[in-house]
């Protein structure tokens, strides 16, 4: 197992070789069972917003994992995680008292606790490729939500360092856990329809390349030259960080390029992700990207090297993700959502010597069960990277107006310097990935 030793695993070792010498003795069965101290993970949660609410919960919903930290740039947020895990871990106490999750506001000094086993990232994504990258140098396992990055450059440095330092990660592309879809996507690598030649994924347009919402004043609790980080000095709006709980629905830094690259890169993580494990392709990806001219292209189309398209857009109602081949079609979404031309493909029972994909009933514990056995994950950070980089193109395709050839061997675009140079973004200072 590549980790590295803490306190807690050398006394571990240590008990059990004095354990040997000693006198025999009754031990209570929780001592020594999976979810003793000495056995739990410990996570730290970085970026207990919206979606790292969910973070959170998950891990407080498992006996086998302990809370023991959270990290957010809000002093009203960090101190929310505290809370809450707190407050969970003292009911299940016989006293009613637990004290114990310690809080930061630079996520630097939550990744050198010598305890830490793992932490869920749920920060914006500019934030993404510096947080996760430190992660997995640090020896921390990984939870990042999707997409995996805002640029290809940061996504293929998280990539990069979840191998190089022996990661479990798991990208928060959580239909992949989600039954309807892997079956619609066994469908497909079986062959039930035919060699596919068309696929339709269902989501929107990128962001606006800046913001341009007016300045407000800063919240007390709020370090927003933190929370910028990387990107650029620009004013604060509530709009992109609301103040501690003060909003009804997502904060909208998705919809501007500095933080985000909005429903293109939102939705699309899910959905070009599923249409890529339908097509076998997680290693790979299209050869080239042609945005809408209004004209005689009328969505943003992916080509692959086989000649298979890729379309944004919903040719059949109600669907996320569409495949078309020679014999049939496949159409899944959520909501157990899952219609098949012909109709009988739906009640196809799979052979043993059919393809059967990597199963998961649930997204957390797939990740805390590979964290045990050291086992990849059912959405690693590679297979993150190469659906970011869908994303990704395709926005410097709409950005530039025109069609680029992509390989996806080297990561580059062919013969073009100036959309090469959109897949990576300086850093404001002192930030460096």
């Amino acid at each position: 197992m590549n980790r590295k030793v803490t306190r807690r695993h050398f006394l571990k070792a240590s008990t059990a070789i004095a354990g040997v010498l000693a006198l025999p003795v009754i031990v209570p069965s929780s001592v020594l069972g999976a979810n003793a101290p000495s056995n739990r993970i410990n996570v730290g949660c970085i970026g207990p917003g919206k979606m790292g609410q969910g973070h959170l919960g998950a891990c407080l919903g498992r006996e086998e994992v302990q809370v023991i930290a959270g990290c957010d740039v809000d002093k009203i947020r960090a101190d929310h995680v505290r809370e809450v895990t707190e407050k969970r871990y003292a009911d299940r106490t016989t006293r009613g008292e637990y004290k114990g999750c310690k809080t930061f506001e630079d996520f630097r000094e939550l990744l050198s606790m010598p305890d830490l086993d793992a932490v869920t990232i749920g920060v914006p994504d500019h934030w993404h490729g510096l947080i996760a990258v430190a992660a997995c140098k640090a020896g921390k396992d990984v939870y990042c939500e999707k997409p995996l990055a805002l640029t290809n450059r940061e996504s293929r440095a998280i990539a990069d360092a979840a191998h190089q330092n022996g990661r479990i990660f798991q990208t928060g592309s959580q239909q992949r856990s989600n039954r309807s879809f892997r079956f619609a996507s066994e469908l497909v690598r079986n062959g039930t329809i035919g060699k596919v030649k068309e696929v339709w994924v269902s989501i929107g347009g990128p962001s606006k390349p800046f913001c341009d919402l007016p300045a407000e004043p800063v919240p007390p609790t709020l370090n927003w030259n933190f929370w910028l980080g990387p990107s650029a000095w620009r004013p604060y709006h509530h709009d992109l960080a609301p103040d501690g709980w003060n909003y009804p629905n997502f904060p909208n830094w998705r919809g501007y390029g500095e933080f985000a690259s909005s429903s293109q890169a939102d939705f699309g993580a899910h959905h070009y992700d599923i249409a890529q494990w339908g097509l076998g392709t997680d290693h790979t990806g299209p050869v080239e990207v042609v945005p809408p001219n209004g004209k005689d292209v009328k969505q943003l189309t992916y080509t692959y090297a086989d000649g298979t398209k890729m379309y944004v857009g919903n040719k059949l109602p109600g669907s996320a993700v569409q495949w078309f081949g020679e014999k049939g079609w496949v159409a899944v979404n959520r909501g157990e959502f899952l219609q098949t031309e012909p109709a009988n493909l739906a009640s196809i029972q799979w052979r043993p010597g059919d393809i059967h994909l990597y199963q998961s009933r649930d997204h957390f514990e797939n990740w805390f069960s590979c964290i045990r056995s050291r086992k990849p994950t059912i959405c690693t950070a590679d297979i993150g990277h190469r659906t970011a980089t869908i994303c990704q193109i395709g926005i410097i395709a709409f950005r530039l107006g025109r069609a680029l050839k992509w390989d996806p061997q080297a990561e580059q675009f062919i013969g073009d310097d100036v959309a090469n140079s959109m897949l990576s973004r300086s850093m404001r200072s002192p930030w460096v990935l």
